[in-house]
């Protein structure tokens, strides 16, 4: 009887565990958000721009700063 008791705790304190010790697993996995939003150089005015703000040029161009940054770039 005492067998089935301890195994019956042990089984309750594992399976409260179990998801917790995941948890910090699943955090370590993800990628970083800043990965995906890098820095990057404005041609004309040398400024570093995160990449999800700047403006794109046509065809490959650089990023930049501004529009007017990029009409100075392609003019």
């Amino acid at each position: 009887m005492r067998l089935v008791l301890l195994l019956l705790v042990v089984a309750i304190v594992v399976a409260l565990l179990v998801p917790l010790l995941r948890r910090p697993v699943a955090r370590a996995r993800r990628v970083p958000s800043a990965v995906h939003d890098e820095l990057v150089k404005d041609p004309v005015c040398q400024t570093y721009v995160v990449r999800s703000r700047a403006v794109s040029g046509a065809d490959g161009a650089p990023y930049f700063c501004s529009a007017d940054c990029a009409r100075r770039y392609s003019g």
